[in-house]
């Protein structure tokens, strides 16, 4: 069975809403799936990390381009 790949605009959305619409969205995602997260606020580039050491998941990496921060976030299986 493939991993799930998800893709979340969450251009023009201020602090809090991109980590908390992230957390949200990451929640219903099985073990293995991506969510590739889309942004404009600046401040998500500390807040979706942060967050993501908190849930334990793994931001596989980060793009910039043209005001807009992709991050790939990878769903990992909870103990």
């Amino acid at each position: 069975m493939a991993d799930t790949s998800i893709c979340l605009d969450l251009i023009g959305l201020k602090c809090p809403l991109p980590v908390l619409r992230t957390r949200k969205a990451l929640r219903k995602l099985a073990d293995g799936d991506r969510l590739d997260v889309a942004c404009t606020d600046p401040l998500a580039v500390i807040d979706i990390p942060h967050m993501l050491r908190e849930t334990g998941d793994r931001l596989e990496g980060v793009e910039e381009k043209d005001d807009v921060v992709t991050f790939r976030i990878r769903r990992v299986k909870k103990a």
